[in-house]
């Protein structure tokens, strides 16, 4: 984690990350795969080292869509970017001894934006992990609201992108990439479901997510050769 401790250096930080990622996309190309129809009324839920995938939701949509982030020193920076990148934000638990209640807080919040008629997106497995294992907020959001939870992941096999030695295997492009974008069917939470159906779809959702990854190189074949095709 970044020890940060005043205003003047998370701004600089955010500022040099917002440019350097502003540099990178002009460097990747994103083609969005089964994008929900549903305008609103739905949480964008993915894995941790997927996060970056939001860029592919179109910009005039963006501002639709609250991103669950930590109020940590480096959550704070990430949120400093992703309100440049026309997103709204959703903050978390600062640490581990206000995780719970800051837990509860954020929940609520999605509740009540969703309600509003706005989306959310949620890091199903962070923001500290275990790899791949779905916390309990995304299945309490949308057992209270209705929305639709997507499972959304990206895809490239460009050697320009970069999977770091952390924890979730955080994944970002340092060049000219290709990605596809690939959206799942939606799958909901009925609001008198048992605690034993909660985990039964946080398990379908877990499932759902691991399917898109393992069809994403095909696919990423497909929607490459046939734009190439119609050139």
């Amino acid at each position: 984690m970044v020890d940060i401790e005043n205003t003047k250096q998370i701004n600089f930080l955010s500022n040099a990350v917002y440019g350097l990622f502003r540099i990178l996309e002009r460097m990747v190309h994103i083609e969005n795969i089964n994008y929900p129809q549903q305008e609103n009324k739905v949480i964008f839920a993915m894995w941790h080292a997927k996060q970056c995938s939001l860029h592919g939701i179109p910009f005039e949509k963006r501002k639709n869509v609250n991103i669950l982030i930590s109020r940590s020193g480096d959550g704070e920076i990430i949120a400093q970017v992703v309100h440049k990148w026309g997103f709204s934000t959703i903050r978390g638990s600062q640490d581990k001894g206000t995780r719970k209640k800051g837990g509860v807080r954020s929940t609520m919040e999605m509740i009540e934006k969703i309600n509003e008629g706005q989306n959310v997106a949620i890091m199903v497995d962070g923001p500290a992990g275990p790899l791949h294992e779905i916390k309990n907020g995304v299945i309490k959001v949308a057992k209270y609201t209705g929305a639709a939870i997507i499972p959304m992941t990206w895809y490239s096999p460009n050697k320009s992108l970069l999977r770091l030695p952390s924890w979730d295997k955080f994944e970002i492009p340092m060049g000219f990439t290709k990605f596809v974008n690939l959206y799942g069917e939606p799958i909901y939470v009925p609001e008198n479901s048992t605690p034993e159906e909660d985990k039964q779809i946080k398990e379908q959702l877990k499932q759902a997510l691991h399917e898109l990854d393992r069809k994403a190189p095909e696919i990423f074949k497909e929607a490459y050769k046939k734009k190439k095709n119609e050139k």
